[in-house]
């Protein structure tokens, strides 16, 4: 991979040899779900020289919006403001990082990049842990990015989100055109920590997002691709639909795949906890 196309993943020795590079954004996405306040703490206390605090919370969602699950998408124009605002630009590549696997919340700001028509962005493997374990360098210096102009988009690209009314529209099919990223206990019901209901979308298949994963990193391409393909059962990736519980752990599915060679599928945005904000909406249980 050239040093101009990284568009899933980037090794933290890769990302070193560019520190400076005033072509380089990052962005610090780390995350604690429990604590909205951790991650910009954490932020203020240590991060890559460089980067620039990515809020899931306030800069990733949108919380003014009613129904759509506990991390609603933002809204495109205001998250094209905030690019801009935090000095990215089309021609700049991005790499975002989170405290460790890029499950909170590096993924969602990968994807929302994504579909804000960015294509120069990938998440840093390992996040933060890999990074400190090299023993390269960190700052609590605050930075004071140039800013830009809003990113020139023009919205969101909707053909790579889906809507609860496009799950409803599909509970019909055979399985393996609906993946869930939650672990597999809050799927089948059997614990719910975070939600007011238990359970899954009817004809989900379950794929935990720690699944990717192998010491903290991505599990090597190959390996991936041989266990997602299947779950697809014969469609293409871009026949698929993307969840989890809020929408954060299902872009790091979509990374995965992304990064094993399957490319297009659609995140769920509202996902398990935007479903069940219509009790009509039908529930399972069990695997």
């Amino acid at each position: 991979m050239s040093e101009a196309d990284w568009t899933t993943l980037v090794a933290v020795d890769a990302l070193a040899a560019r520190l400076g590079d005033p072509a380089l954004r990052l962005l610090d996405a780390r995350a604690v779900l429990a604590d909205p306040a951790a991650g910009r703490a954490a932020y203020a206390a240590s991060h890559l020289p460089g980067a620039i605090h990515a809020d899931l919370d306030r800069d990733l969602s949108e919380h003014a919006v009613a129904g759509q699950g506990r991390h609603p998408l933002p809204d495109p124009a205001a998250f094209a403001r905030r690019a801009g605002a935090w000095g990215l630009g089309p021609a700049q590549q991005v790499v975002v990082y989170d405290a460790g696997d890029g499950s909170m919340a590096a993924a969602r700001a990968w994807w929302l990049l994504t579909v804000l028509g960015h294509t120069r962005v990938a998440v840093l493997d390992g996040g933060l842990a890999a990074w400190r374990a090299a023993g390269l360098p960190e700052t609590a210096s605050p930075e004071a990015p140039v800013a830009l102009p809003p990113y020139p988009a023009a919205g969101f690209d909707r053909s790579r989100i889906a809507e609860a009314a496009d799950v409803l529209s599909r509970l019909g099919e055979a399985p393996g055109w609906l993946l869930d990223a939650r672990a597999g206990e809050r799927f089948r019901g059997e614990a719910e920590p975070i939600d007011p209901v238990a359970g899954h979308v009817p004809g989900a298949l379950n794929r935990p997002f720690a699944l990717n994963l192998r010491d903290g990193r991505f599990r090597p391409a190959d390996e991936l691709r041989a266990e997602l393909e299947p779950l697809l059962h014969g469609r293409p990736p871009a026949q698929a639909v993307l969840m989890c519980g809020s929408g954060v752990t299902a872009c790091h599915l979509l990374l995965a795949m992304e990064y094993a060679g399957l490319p297009g599928a659609q995140v769920y945005a509202g996902s398990w906890s935007g479903w069940i904000a219509d009790p009509a909406r039908p529930v399972a249980s069990g695997p």
